[in-house]
Formats: C-alpha cells, structure tokens, sequence
C-alpha cells in the first residue's frame, strides 16, 4: 500500500477534535484534543461547549497530525470528514473546516458516516475486514447491530436502541452511584472491586426476538435499588452495583451479537465504539465467540472511542473503491443513517 492515497480525516461528532492520516489501512497520526473537562462539571456533554471547543481545536490539531505523520498540507491526496450522525453544531464547525482544506488544497472531499467509520477503523489493527461481517456498535449515543457486506458500499442495520444507548445508560449509573462523567470508564473501575452476580438487575429484550436493545429500564431499576438501600439506611456497595449493572449490559450486548451472527450465517463479529473498551464487554464476548466458533475483531481502546483515524480509514476504503468524491455543498446531518455510509 505504499502508493496508496495519503487521507485526513476530521471527526467532530460529539466533543473530541480528531485528526487522523493513513496510507491505506497504515495509521500515520491520530490526534485527539478532547473538551470533556470542560464537560464534565456539568454531567453530560454540552453542545455549544463542544462547538466551540472544536473552532478552537481544530488547526493547532491538523498541524499536530502531521507533525506527528512528518508531512506537509501538500502532501494529502485527500479529506474525509464525519458528515453525520452527531451533534448538529459539532458537525457543522468539522464538515466547514474539511471544506476549507479540500478546496485549499485541490483534493476531493469525502463526506462519511460516523458509524461506518468505527466499523473501518479495525483495519488499521487487524487487516481488511471479513465480508460480510457483524457488528456490534456501542457508544454514548449508539447501541447498533450492523451486517456489513462492504464499509464502502453497503451497511445495514440488523437492530438497534429503543431508548438509552449502552454508553448513555453507563453515565447515568455512574451518576447514581456518585462517580464521575464520563461514567464508562468508572463503573469499569469500581465493578473490579464487586461481584456481576451480587444483584439481579434486569435484561431488557434479552429473548425478544428482535435484534434491538433497551438499557432504559436497566439504569431506572439500578437507581430503584440505591435508593432503596439508601432510604432503609443500609449501605450501598458501589462495586457490586456497577459489577451487576456491567453484567446486565455486556450480557445482553453479547448475546445479541451471537443471535445476528447466528441468524445471518456470519463467522466475524467485529465490536466498536466507545463502550467498546469496556475490559469486561471484550472478555465476554470473546469468550462466548470462543465457545460457537466466531471470530471476534475488537480495535485496541485509543480506536474504540471517537477519533480521526477512523475517519480517514473509511475515507481510504472510498478512495480505494472509486467511489466518487462528495460535493462542497453536503451538509452536516445529525441524523444521517447508517445505511448512508458516504454523502
């Protein structure tokens, strides 16, 4: 792949700035100014906090990316860019700056979904994707079961949340359990310190027969439980709860991925997002892949959450398929579906 197109990629979905530059599937930079500091007093992310963070962010960031690849603007051949789904200020500051560079530079621009892009991102770690492959998709704001014939071409949706995504669910338990945002990574922390089988919190939709998901009922009964403790006077042991809550989540998200994989006579399930650095979602599943004979793929955790490199991954599989460049004039979509991968 040593001829192939230099891509940068723009990723401003949510509340990091992500710049990433490959070579075809060789990652050369993936830099990361994150906002969630500026976040975190408030417990959720705030949309004008995280636009303005970007406008801020995005040049000193660009200019890191390539010091850290050793190239120049002049040596991209081209830009990619998350087009959507997101929050619709953070995208707008990512798609105007990717419009700024393409045109300034004579490149063509590629306009790309932001849930494709974490199913590309693999390929920097693992190789080319299997095809077709599923995918589990599990974020702040995605909880997806994708079949992918092809990144490039062709995504679509075998299930997804009916209300709380698994990383929204996350966040409100840490709040319950007084442990900071984001919540992903403290509920997997202090689960260490407890047992997944202490409680028997619920598993929504877990033998529905679809392939979608349900966590809002999960974080309501977890609140339940801790005030319940709380209003008998009795303590709360906060690893034990987020063990439980941990293992009502990766059970159902497991099981799921194993029933599309199944039903769709799939051998490769490939796992994304930010949740997907959760230490006991990767040993379950690998265990239960293990178990049935599927081949699991998950990205090591700098991937998993938001980032350029993703962006540019996807932008290269486009480039490499000969897809057509997007126009200057695609807008920014908050709501663009998986099922469009390039805009």
């Amino acid at each position: 792949m040593a001829d192939a197109p230099l891509v940068l990629g723009i990723e401003t979905s949510c509340d990091e700035t992500g710049i990433g530059i490959v070579r075809g599937h060789t990652l050369l930079a993936n830099t990361i100014a994150s906002s969630m500091e500026e976040h975190a007093r408030f417990g959720g992310v705030v949309p004008e906090v995280a636009s303005r963070a970007h406008l801020e962010a995005m040049t000193p960031t660009v200019e890191a990316a390539l010091a850290e690849a050793g190239l120049k603007f002049s040596d991209i051949d081209a830009i990619a860019v998350t087009a959507g789904p997101g929050l619709a200020g953070a995208l707008l500051v990512g798609v105007a700056a990717a419009k700024s560079y393409a045109l300034g530079l004579g490149v063509p621009l590629y306009g790309v979904n932001h849930l494709a892009a974490h199913v590309a991102v693999d390929q920097l770690e693992h190789g080319p994707l299997p095809k077709p492959c599923v995918a589990l998709l599990v974020s702040g704001g995605h909880s997806s079961l994708l079949l992918v014939p092809d990144v490039a071409e062709d995504v679509i949706s075998l299930g997804s949340t009916v209300d709380d995504a698994a990383g929204e669910a996350f966040d409100k338990v840490a709040r319950v359990l007084g442990l900071p945002f984001p919540g992903g990574p403290h509920i997997d922390r202090a689960a260490r310190e407890g047992s997944g089988t202490a409680i028997a919190f619920p598993r929504g939709k877990i033998d529905d027969g679809t392939l979608d998901f349900s966590f809002s009922g999960l974080k309501t009964a977890v609140a339940r439980w801790v005030e319940a403790r709380e209003a008998s006077g009795q303590s709360v042991h906060v690893g034990d709860v987020a063990a439980s809550f941990q293992e009502a989540v990766v059970d159902v998200l497991t099981r799921k991925a194993l029933q599309a994989c199944r039903k769709y006579g799939v051998d490769d399930l490939l796992i994304g997002g930010g949740v997907a650095a959760n230490s006991r979602l990767r040993a379950l599943a690998q265990e239960r892949c293990d178990a049935v004979g599927v081949r699991l793929r998950v990205p090591r955790p700098g991937l998993c959450t938001d980032n350029g490199a993703m962006v540019a991954a996807l932008g290269s599989d486009l480039v490499a398929a000969g897809v057509s460049p997007s126009s200057l004039e695609i807008p920014a979509d908050s709501s663009l579906p998986i099922t469009t991968v390039h805009v």
